[in-house]
């Protein structure tokens, strides 16, 4: 046969913003062979008359670094025309961890990235099958997986390996610092695509202290920087907060030459100094005078469901500090307190930004066991029907439910007409999907099809290029991830065959599939005919094709030179 695999009379779009053209594509051991024409035989063939053909879509902000290890389809990006992701983002994975951190580490993940701890604990198990950060890339290639990964590797998991508890009390010593370097270094000769670290006030992990990467100085975030630039390899990927904005972000690109992505410029939400058009403007500013600076935007709201057992979104606000490091028992006795319940709405109503305020007033009832009437209504509605301040009144529903009334929020990112001048300049890059965490708090791994369909079917406001290329030439080489990203003869073979009239994430809905029977959120994809990844197909109209205990096709993803 001339062709492994062969894509027949498809609207090729090559994923570098060309014009679209008809043609077929054909693969061989893993490459795309032929672009436009075909000739000859294949072993297997699909027919894409009337469908887009694609480079696989490149997603560049998840937190699939344990779930790799337990789900090797990496639900549910590939559903959505994912073939390649980056994981490690905002400094937080599980390596390097030394078995005696194992708990400090799933507690971290527990809290900043809503992972459960039940489905962490039996998901990796007893004993990891790694510890050092070139072992746990090992440990990925001999699971296998679905999809391709890259792999950040985390200021949070590097500091607690060199200074166990003590690194999310103080600045590291001179030599802890030389060690996390060397450790970097071998990380990064292993195959780490970059360094990934936070200063986010977000970012609050176990007994409500800050994540270790808070907890470092400048100083050390620009020493391991630094290493990039002596190996000449990798991308910095940064979540902003204080002392690590605009400044900074130009003082570690200047220091290394690498590119420092971070996240995240989301419309109505002030991080790294400013409101979103300020920071879109300094951005601007600083890519005209040559610096490599890149922020990460997002097509969809920022909706975030929630529980007070795990009050994510409240954590930063210092009236929350003891609830950070109370237990199950100790939270709702805070939360009884009437006095608590009094400052928190004071709180809510004077103490915070303008945009938090007005984002509060929108939260929804998502569901409330006691009253299943109340699910799906604003909270201030049934607030002011009662005579209460929706703070206190969100704080009496849960104690009601023993903290399992869920609330639904938007972050950010809701006022479209804001989110359009984000998506529109050329300096920003698609990412923050945060596939894999939060899993029972919000849904964006739905993110490329979201985004063809509202960006571009529904208002008309990206061309179908555009859109594609946005999704992946332009994250690959802002990761520095080579051959990857566009479809050309030689490439390797990443493919998505997707309908442009149906195409769609699907309405989120609740399962029970992660381990210990945790739930998360997924949303199905219409539209989307096939998923090609190194040649291999995996999915074939909407369905898995590719055996989740056989050969799977995906590859760890290295730091580009």
């Amino acid at each position: 046969m001339d062709y492994d695999l062969k894509i027949t009379g498809g609207t090729i779009i090559d994923g570098t913003g060309a014009p679209r053209r008809e043609g077929d594509v054909g693969i061989k051991n893993g490459r795309v062979v032929a672009l436009g024409e075909a000739p000859g035989r294949a072993s297997q063939e699909i027919e894409a008359r009337d469908q887009v053909v694609a480079p696989g879509f490149v997603d560049i902000h998840t937190h699939y670094d344990a779930q790799i290890l337990w789900d090797r389809m990496l639900s549910i990006s590939p559903w959505h025309g994912v073939t390649s992701v980056v994981m490690g983002n905002c400094g937080f994975g599980v390596a390097p961890t030394r078995a005696a951190h194992r708990e400090l580490i799933m507690q971290t993940l527990e809290k900043v990235e809503g992972m459960s701890i039940a489905a962490l604990k039996a998901g990796l198990g007893e004993e990891w099958p790694f510890e050092t950060f070139p072992e746990y890339l090992a440990a990925i290639k001999n699971v296998g997986s679905a999809i391709n990964v890259g792999v950040l590797l985390g200021h949070t998991p590097l500091r607690t390996y060199v200074m166990g508890e003590d690194a999310v009390e103080r600045p590291a010593t001179d030599a802890e610092i030389d060690e996390m370097r060397e450790i970097l270094r071998q990380g990064l000769r292993a195959g780490a695509i970059g360094f990934a670290t936070s200063k986010a006030g977000t970012h609050v992990g176990y007994q409500g202290k800050p994540v270790p990467s808070r907890a470092a100085e400048i100083e050390e975030i620009y020493r391991l920087a630094d290493v990039l630039g002596e190996e000449g390899r990798g991308v910095v990927q940064a979540t902003a907060g204080r002392q690590l904005t605009f400044e900074q972000f130009a003082e570690i690109n200047r220091r290394t030459g690498r590119t420092v992505t971070w996240t995240a410029l989301l419309a109505g939400l002030a991080l790294a100094g400013g409101n979103h058009e300020d920071q879109l403007a300094e951005t601007d500013r600083l890519v005209a005078e040559g610096y490599d600076v890149v922020p990460q935007v997002t097509p969809r709201p920022l909706n975030f469901e929630y529980q007070f057992k795990e009050p994510f979104v409240f954590e930063p606000m210092s009236t929350f500090k003891g609830v950070a490091a109370a237990d199950f028992e100790g939270k709702k006795q805070i939360y009884a307190d009437p006095e608590f319940q009094q400052g928190f709405a004071v709180k809510m109503r004077e103490g915070v930004r303008p945009s938090f305020r007005d984002a509060f007033s929108k939260t929804v009832i998502a569901e409330h066991g006691r009253d299943p009437a109340l699910a799906e209504r604003l909270l201030f509605e049934v607030a002011a029907e009662r005579g209460l301040e929706p703070a206190a009144l969100a704080l009496q529903l849960s104690l009601e439910s023993e903290l399992e009334t869920r609330f639904r929020m938007p972050v950010a990112n809701h006022d479209e007409d804001l989110v359009q001048g984000l998506l529109e300049n050329k300096n920003t890059v698609i990412g923050l999907s945060d596939a894999g965490a939060h899993a029972s708090q919000l849904c964006d791994a739905c993110l490329p099809t979201f985004m063809l369909r509202r960006w571009v079917r529904e208002k008309g406001v990206l061309e179908l290029e555009e859109a594609v290329r946005m999704l992946t030439s332009r994250p690959a080489d802002v990761f520095g991830i080579e051959g990857r990203g566009r479809l050309a003869e030689g490439v390797a073979a990443d493919v998505v065959v997707f309908d442009p009239d149906t195409v769609s994430d699907g309405p989120l809905r609740r399962v029970h599939d992660l381990p210990a029977g945790a739930d998360r959120l997924v949303s199905d994809a219409t539209g989307v005919e096939a998923v090609v990844v190194n040649g291999t197909l995996i999915r074939r109209g909407g369905e898995d094709v590719a055996a989740a205990d056989g050969a799977l096709p995906g590859t760890v993803l290295k730091g580009a030179a």
